[in-house]
């Protein structure tokens, strides 16, 4: 090697979050693991982010990978923190985003109202324009009125724009020739057309994704443009590849063409992590629980892989048509408030006391009683967190407990706080137990993977309420997210609609369509430097019982037998799912589609050698548990003194910077040679 020949040997990760940023940087040489964890910064993700990989203290330019994931998408669409913008669509059609698709989150509340359209009426024009179903064009657009509604977005300082034609994916033109006189007016506007977004026939799913897609174009446009010049100013010479929902990877540019891909990739990082660490453990199956301050994400491993499903949503009425991990997502976390409702029942969440002004025991000035609260009166938390970057304050906790349960209730404090946390835990495990329900090929024995800040504390609790067998605690619970995010390939999703019954389903016809898809995958992979050899291509097709909306995704080899094949797959996971089989009912196929992989390098974490010994305790304090009702003396050990093959037998608690893990009466924690605790029941 030439002595000025750059050394590259560091994949790095960068996951944004609400509360913390958190970075992940292994030495490919060593297989030595960094993380840093720093307070987010909502103004402007990028100075955490920058802040974060400071702390990890490497340089830059020995790095030859970067990916990142982030819940700035997310939260947008949940705040609605949205730029001026507005949807222009096909006369008679700018009320589909808000007639919808009849349908109702509550079947038993007729009166629950869905939240308001993402843009308002006033903002959603019309123009003359029509296509049918088959492409060809019965209403020419009116290109006068195009650059008079051009002129006049301009005058209202719109630059923000969603152009949903009714049949544009059969015939793009029309969309395309809007772009072009909106851009010829105003070159500097954010255009998203749903011809582009998602090629498909539901005119309201489509129009939805494609509004939402472009209300985060400017928010992630300037922020990933930005964070790739600052990289680069360090000396980074790859590419910046952002996560993305469905459990894979694309390019920034790419990224800031779909943004809304983005949303919902911290969760997805944290369920890739999952994965990994369901295999390196030697399970086929699993359950991943991500507690943090707020709410819970639980996903499930099933032979191997995270289930990813086509259709999913952050705010029910507003379907996003992008591949997605499957998730059920919950009110419950650190922050989660305890209440008391109008028949003397202790509920949990979903509101919570947030980062600001926090639990009661923060000091900021909050006043209801949060599961961090009663978690700290139990003596379950110590007196600081993050490594000394939040101190708690007893009293606080105390005063919340009493004042908004315990008096409501007429309990002592340390039953009320036992109370908080185990109507917490009870949720949790519903929760769980409702998409394990769902989904009954998953094994009895499938293992809890518990991460998160407030994962742990909470693990074994849950997994005392669904029989699980065992919990694993990973070793930086609180960085998983962006631990994930080293693990994933660069992946793209490819759709194209073809639409037969199976009986009459032309093979050639059939092949030509999925060729073309592959065509375009290969492109856009080699185009990202991903060599021929490194690519993968997994075909699926969309298939229905004939007149049913209901669909499922079902795999497909070639070659003649494959049509059979998939309809056998259909009927056993129609079964499955929703409990259901008609052999005699025609089924049919709407729509193909295409999973391009671009493979990377598999990352390899250290192995350590087990050598065992004796734990020694940091200190010792009283802690209530479930099981005591009562406090009883507590050993304390800090994580990072616990070696491979090391037992910690319960009553304990485990502490480390990123999290708290508990040990109950009557469990243990095994340090397996990865490091993560697998906590069981004494036999």
């Amino acid at each position: 090697m030439a002595k000025n020949e750059k050394v590259l040997r560091f994949r790095l990760s960068i996951d944004v979050g609400g509360t913390f940023t958190d970075v992940c940087a292994i030495d490919e040489v060593t297989s030595a693991l960094r993380t840093a964890k720093v307070p987010s910064s909502p103004s402007d993700p990028l100075t955490s982010v920058l802040n974060a990989i400071s702390v990890l203290d490497i340089d830059i330019a020995k790095v030859h990978l970067v990916i990142h994931s982030t819940t700035i998408t997310t939260n947008a669409l949940v705040t609605r923190d949205f730029p001026p913008a507005a949807m222009i669509t096909t006369s008679g059609f700018r009320d589909v985003i808000e007639m919808r698709d009849g349908t109702q989150e509550d079947v038993w509340d007729s009166f629950r109202e869905v939240g308001k359209p993402y843009i308002p009426r006033r903002d959603r024009y019309e123009i003359s324009e029509r296509i049918d179903y088959s492409g060809r064009v019965l209403t020419p657009i009116n290109r006068d009125q195009a650059h008079d509604l051009a002129q006049l977005l301009t005058k209202r300082g719109i630059k923000t724009v969603a152009i949903c034609f009714l049949n544009s994916y059969a015939n793009a033109s029309h969309e395309r020739a809007m772009r072009e006189s909106l851009l010829a007016v105003a070159p500097e506007m954010d255009i998203s057309i749903s011809s582009e977004i998602l090629p498909g026939i539901n005119e309201y799913e489509r129009f939805s994704t494609t509004v939402a897609n472009a209300l985060l174009a400017a928010l992630v446009s300037s922020y990933i443009g930005r964070l790739d010049e600052a990289l680069r100013n360090q000396g980074y010479c790859g590419d910046l590849l952002m996560m993305h929902s469905g459990g894979g990877s694309m390019t920034a540019a790419l990224a800031q063409r779909l943004p809304l891909r983005l949303a919902a990739s911290s969760i997805a990082g944290g369920a890739m992590a999952a994965k990994y660490i369901a295999k390196q453990c030697g399970f086929q199956d699993a359950i991943a629980i991500d507690m943090g301050g707020t709410s819970t994400d639980i996903t499930l491993i099933m032979n191997g892989e995270v289930r990813v499903v086509q259709q999913w949503c952050v705010e029910y009425g507003h379907p996003i048509s992008f591949p997605s991990v499957e998730l059920a997502t919950i009110g419950s976390g650190g922050g989660t408030i305890a209440w008391v409702d109008k028949a003397d029942a202790l509920r949990s969440g979903p509101h919570s006391a947030g980062a600001d002004p926090g639990p009661a025991a923060y000091g900021r000035g909050g006043r209801n009683a949060t599961n961090t609260d009663a978690n700290f009166y139990l003596g379950r938390l110590g007196n600081v967190l993050a490594g000394g970057a939040i101190t708690l304050n007893a009293k606080d906790a105390e005063r919340a407990i009493t004042d908004n349960v315990a008096d409501a209730l007429e309990l002592s404090v340390l039953d009320a706080a036992l109370a908080i946390v185990q109507v917490a835990d009870a949720a949790t495990a519903s929760a769980v137990r409702l998409l394990r329900e769902a989904r009954r090929s998953l094994s009895a024995s499938a293992p809890l993977i518990v991460f998160g800040g407030a994962g742990p504390l909470h693990a074994v609790a849950v997994a005392k309420e669904l029989n699980a067998p065992l919990v694993i605690v990973p070793p930086h619970p609180g960085n998983t997210s962006a631990l994930g995010c080293l693990l994933v390939n660069i992946r793209h999703d490819f759709t194209a609609m073809f639409q037969s019954l199976v009986s009459g389903i032309d093979p050639g016809a059939l092949e030509d369509q999925f060729a073309s898809l592959e065509r375009e995958a290969r492109e856009r992979l080699a185009f990202e430097g991903i060599p021929d050899q490194q690519i993968l291509l997994e075909r699926a097709v969309n298939m229905r019982y004939a007149g049913q909306w209901r669909s499922l995704t079902i795999a497909i080899g070639k070659g003649q037998d494959s049509i059979p094949d998939a309809v056998k797959r259909f009927q056993s996971e129609y079964q499955s799912q929703y409990a259901y089989l008609n052999p005699t009912a025609p089924i049919e196929v709407y729509q193909l589609a295409l999973t391009a992989t671009g493979q990377l390098p598999e990352v390899q974490f250290r192995k350590h050698e087990v050598i065992g010994g004796v734990p020694v305790r940091q200190s010792q304090r009283p802690v209530a548990f479930d099981e005591t009702g009562d406090f009883i003396a507590t050993n304390i050990y800090s994580r990072s003194s616990l070696s491979a093959g090391m037992t910690v037998t319960g009553p304990a608690v485990i502490e480390q910077l990123d999290t708290t893990v508990l040990i109950p009466p009557g469990f243990k924690a095994q340090v397996d040679e990865w490091l993560n605790l697998r906590i069981s029941e004494v036999p």
